[in-house]
């Protein structure tokens, strides 16, 4: 049920409204690593003034004060130094999802072609495409996301210099190396009669339910098809992790996912993880390149971050 905009200035408005702006967190970050207002200003490219009037806005927007101003310096509250923990969590997570971005423009002078299955290109990527421009700024770097099959057909085309996949087996004519180790689980909505069973599900009444599923070609349809010896019966098939989380959180019926892809779904409740038995659903995420061709330059620069 969705509430009318009056009902949503009475919650506390939307979240844009809630929650300070980038440039705002990126501030305190400096203060609180600085000690001084001034010198938070300097860094942040505004002038003091301006950075005085910034942090009384989202001390107003928040409804705490943040930061004690002394002619010492400018230290935290105790609600400070709790909100600037938070803080660099969504900067950090800011600047991973602008890496991923960056990544996927179309940019002409790329120097890193890389290819990424679904649910690598979605949930691990990112943080590892921000570590390198760290190590190698002037990098430039294009990303083509795809299901596994697709990112081996880049690979031996040409069109990238290093990919990700996350199937059982390695497509032929390429080399890898496995990076991190995976495993899919079943997910169901608390509404869901799943959600509230007491005992694992067996292998046969997994195969014999109509799942939302990944397209076949995608690394996480392979490991369940295999596991199911080829059984596995699509209720919807879907060509991105994100749809088919989102087709479960809406009720549509039980999914198969990456547990890299539900952590905050099931911390959150929207989604129900669903015990099986008898049913190997663990899986290797490996880098892979055309065989004879180990990756070199800002290539091996990556490879060597994913490991990290």
């Amino acid at each position: 049920m969705f509430m009318s905009e009056t009902e949503d200035r009475a919650a506390g408005g939307t979240l844009a409204h809630r929650v300070p702006d980038l440039g705002a967190l990126e501030l305190l970050l400096a203060v609180a690593r600085l000690g001084s207002l001034g010198a938070a200003a300097r860094e942040v490219g505004i002038t003091q003034p301006a950075a005085s009037s910034r942090i009384r806005s989202m001390e107003r927007q928040l409804g705490v004060a943040l930061v004690d101003r002394s002619p010492r310096g400018s230290r935290l509250t105790d609600a400070g130094a709790l909100v600037t923990d938070w803080a660099r969590r969504v900067v950090e997570a800011a600047e991973a999802f602008d890496a991923g971005a960056q990544a996927l423009r179309d940019r002409r002078d790329s120097r890193l072609r890389v290819a990424a299955s679904m649910t690598i290109a979605e949930y691990l990527l990112p943080g590892w495409l921000l570590a390198l421009r760290a190590q190698r700024p002037d990098t430039a770097v294009s990303l083509l996301a795809g299901n596994s099959a697709a990112v081996a057909e880049r690979l031996l085309a040409d069109e990238a210099d290093l990919g990700f996949v996350e199937g059982l087996s390695v497509p032929q004519g390429l080399d890898s190396t496995v990076i991190a180790h995976d495993r899919l689980i079943v997910v169901v909505a608390p509404a869901h009669p799943w959600a509230r069973r007491r005992r694992p599900l067996a292998a046969e009444e997994l195969a014999a339910t109509p799942l939302i599923l990944r397209e076949r070609g995608s690394g996480t349809r392979q490991v369940l098809d295999a596991a199911l010896g080829g059984l596995a019966r699509p209720l919807i098939e879907l060509s991105s992790t994100t749809a088919v989380k989102a087709s479960a959180v809406s009720g549509a019926g039980p999914a198969v996912l990456s547990e890299l892809a539900v952590g905050e779904e099931l911390a959150m409740r929207r989604l129900v993880s669903i015990p099986v038995d008898g049913v190997a659903l663990r899986r290797d995420l490996r880098a892979v390149w055309p065989t004879g061709h180990r990756p070199t330059g800002p290539a091996r620069e990556l490879l060597s971050l994913t490991r990290g």
